[in-house]
């Protein structure tokens, strides 16, 4: 790893253990690199980044950062790189746009000795990274199809929008698969609403026009949800079905606490993971803990019983 300070025999076999480093004399830079604020998730995900850091640097004066968001996967690609050759980073936090466009590059900057964090978004090939933080992908999707196989009835039919094409996309959507089986719910279409409105829009107008009978549908996201939601109401289908998305946009859980038929459930996916995940890493520049491995944060249900639980107003998804 890149250090500005002199770690020898022992002492740097423990560092190397241990955390991204132990020296505290010298400033050292973490690098985060995420997606802008394309929608409510990533708007609460900058958020979160942006309030960690700022608290960072007030807590750690000898940590410098600097953050980059990016519309698309070779933007994202381009700030790493200036990252490593104009700033000397020490350590990167990244939230790959693309799973598959950022593998290489991120293995390069590992390859370089720079300690790797990766969130939410895997890498395509495995332990790249020295630090994996994310919600629980695959209790996202198990915790969403198992209310799908316990509310619905052998013969009933759903619907699926996927999210951008990524390795947590995959894990959720092979859980709530594995979930179902068994249950006699019939599958009749998965698209990619890219965890977008308006994509979500397109494609749940798609599946209206081609499917007569459709019970639920699986938004796997509070923006898709949304999207999804305008769609069916715009053909005048309100009645005829129900809609789960996930990660406790407060738009979606306001509807919820009034008892809205159409938003029974939703599961959690905090986007403050961002935060955990910066703070780790400036945590094993600054001290010898151990933060390397993988930290996962749990995926529950909200119900309108407990929906209070998870309102926040005053925040910004």
């Amino acid at each position: 790893m890149q250090r500005r300070t002199i770690l020898k025999g022992a002492a740097l076999g423990l560092a190397l253990a241990s955390g991204p480093a132990l020296a505290q004399e010298d400033t050292m830079t973490i690098g985060v690199a995420i997606p802008s604020a394309t929608h409510g998730f990533m708007g609460g995900l900058n958020y979160h980044a942006q309030a960690s850091i700022e608290r960072l640097e007030e807590t750690y004066p000898q940590l410098d950062f600097v953050l980059a968001t990016a519309g698309d996967a070779g933007t994202m690609v381009n700030d790493i790189e200036d990252m490593v050759a104009t700033r000397g980073i020490d350590a990167l936090v990244v939230l790959p746009f693309e799973s598959e466009p950022l593998t290489g590059p991120v293995q390069s900057v590992k390859e370089q000795g720079i300690w790797v964090t990766v969130v939410d978004r895997g890498l395509s090939v495995e332990g790249i990274e020295d630090l994996y933080v994310a919600g629980d992908n695959p209790g996202f999707g198990r915790v969403a199809g198992e209310y799908f196989a316990e509310t619905l009835s052998e013969g009933d039919n759903i619907v699926v929008l996927r999210g951008i094409p990524t390795t947590l996309d995959n894990e959720r959507v092979e859980a709530f698969q594995a979930a179902i089986e068994g249950s006699g719910i019939n599958v009749l279409d998965m698209q990619h609403g890219n965890w977008n409105r308006d994509d979500a829009f397109n494609v749940m107008q798609d599946f209206l026009s081609k499917y007569e009978d459709i019970d639920a549908v699986w938004a796997a996201d509070d923006d898709m949800a949304i999207g999804a939601l305008e769609a069916i109401s715009q053909a005048g289908r309100n009645e005829e079905m129900w809609v789960v998305g996930g990660a406790g946009m407060k738009q979606i859980i306001k509807r919820m606490m009034e008892g809205d038929p159409m938003l029974p459930v939703n599961v959690t996916y905090p986007p403050a993971q961002i935060a955990t995940a910066i703070e780790l890493t400036a945590l094993g520049l600054v001290s010898p803990t151990p933060v390397s491995g993988r930290f996962i944060i749990g995926s529950q249900i909200i119900t309108q019983e407990n929906a209070e639980q998870f309102y926040f107003p005053d925040s910004p998804f």
